[in-house]
């Protein structure tokens, strides 16, 4: 295991932000023109998110945009970040993936999520509330906050219409370990469909035998981060949208984990906020959204566009609107290159993960990419960009 500031392998999450004044196209081209500068850069991944019904992302249809990012870029892996399950099949995961994996042999991640197994999110956006009276804690450098959770969303309009409109009327999506086990065996052209007494083999094409990478991605120490651990999966930790339960997620899949054909031993990637600049009063102006991005989300109104710094210092915050979204906005590593390396290299100790997956938004497009290069030129030694 690499000591604490080894530059283990540093990789992109990406939502795919609508910024306030631009359009879903111009997001959408932004990102595939960020891929390119994160392959020359030397991150590893790039993983796009899955979201939907949201003015400030266009990441709704994240196999579409991993086709464009992958066509765009020559070796890094791109992914997802992840497959919501809840509102789509096993063939239909497998066969799409299995595309792409077609077309860029070696280089596709199929990331599995848990959203829609149960109502709201599995990745934490909505309302919110403390689950327990935690008081917040550091371990060793790293702020752990009060753990939150998402709360009944029936009430929320946003998160009603996305049941509704995502899932077919009177459709059910099946168990999470099932889900997960029918893509695994579809993959390996091991699928049988009960028929009688007897069961027939299916066959996805394209899919099975396809190279592409099966993980989970969790945020509790629940079902997905079980699940990914019994079966010997890769598995990826939120710490950039659940900060207060990391540990215990961490903790859970490596307790579970047992050797596959695919692991012999656990792989970590734990999760970001980042906002990288020359300096750290350059770069906290630059993360001056991100509040008030946050609050949109767990509002239940779902992710606003990203506002500029002038936009955000506009808005009249109340005590419980900073309560909402604290343990985002303080977990949010903010500042220049240095201080937001020896964040993650702390972030790095106490998780002891393999790998970092660095999620960044800011509503200035070369702001954002000029945050990842600082970061890289910085994390992997090469100096100032």
């Amino acid at each position: 295991m690499p000591e604490p500031s080894s530059p283990v392998p540093l990789s992109v999450l990406d939502l795919v932000p609508v910024v306030s004044g631009s359009t879903p196209g111009q997001a959408l081209r932004r990102s595939v023109e960020l891929a390119q500068h994160a392959e020359a850069a030397g991150y590893r991944r790039y993983w796009v998110a899955e979201h939907h019904l949201a003015d400030g992302v266009a990441s709704s249809a994240p196999e579409l945009v991993i086709g464009l990012v992958a066509g765009a870029t020559g070796h890094i892996r791109v992914g997802s970040a992840a497959v919501q399950l809840g509102h789509r099949t096993a063939l239909s995961v497998v066969e799409q993936f299995g595309t792409l994996d077609a077309l860029y042999p070696g280089r596709i991640d199929l990331g599995l999520g848990r959203s829609g197994h149960r109502a709201g999110p599995g990745g934490g956006a909505g309302p919110v509330v403390p689950q327990e009276h935690r008081a917040a804690r550091w371990v060793d450098g790293v702020l752990i906050p009060p753990p939150f959770r998402p709360r009944a969303l029936l009430d929320s309009p946003y998160f009603t219409a996305q049941q509704e409109l995502l899932r077919l009327p009177g459709a059910q999506a099946p168990g999470y370990p099932e889900h997960v086990d029918a893509i695994a065996e579809l993959l390996a052209g091991e699928h049988r469909v009960p028929r009688g007494d007897t069961a027939h083999p299916v066959h996805a094409v394209p899919g099975e035998g396809a190279g592409l990478q099966l993980w989970v991605l969790g945020s509790s120490a629940g079902e997905s981060a079980r699940v990914a651990g019994e079966r010997g999966l890769p598995f990826a930790a939120n710490y950039h949208v659940s900060p207060g339960t990391i540990l215990e997620t961490v903790a859970a899949y490596r307790d579970a984990f047992r050797p596959s054909e695919r692991l012999a031993r656990p792989y970590l990637v734990v999760s970001a906020d980042v906002v990288v600049a020359p300096d750290d009063g350059t770069a906290r102006q630059l993360a001056a959204g991100y509040g008030l991005w946050v609050h949109s989300i767990r509002s239940g109104r779902g992710a606003m566009p990203f506002p500029s710094p002038a936009e955000a210092a506009g808005h009249r915050w109340t005590a419980a609107d900073r309560a909402l979204v604290a343990d985002r906005v303080d977990t949010q590593l903010v500042g220049s290159p240095d201080t937001v390396v020896a964040g993650l290299r702390r972030l790095r100790a106490v998780t002891d993960a393999d790998e970092l997956l660095i999620t960044t938004i800011t509503h200035g497009h070369r702001d954002r990419v000029r945050s990842y290069a600082l970061l890289a030129d910085a994390w992997y030694g090469r100096g100032a960009a």
